[in-house]
């Protein structure tokens, strides 16, 4: 087997964007609080 590459650079200097959940995951209301997730699934080469 290869060796694996490293795809995440965290040292970017792009902006975070900001924690505004804050691990409420309990809204006071219905349809509230959004979130999403990007994944990118891994391929076989």
């Amino acid at each position: 087997r290869g060796r694996r590459v490293c795809t995440t650079d965290s040292k970017h200097g792009l902006p975070v964007a900001p924690n505004v959940l804050n691990r409420n995951f309990c809204p006071e209301a219905p349809n509230r609080t959004w979130a999403t997730d990007i994944s990118v699934p891994q391929q076989a080469a």
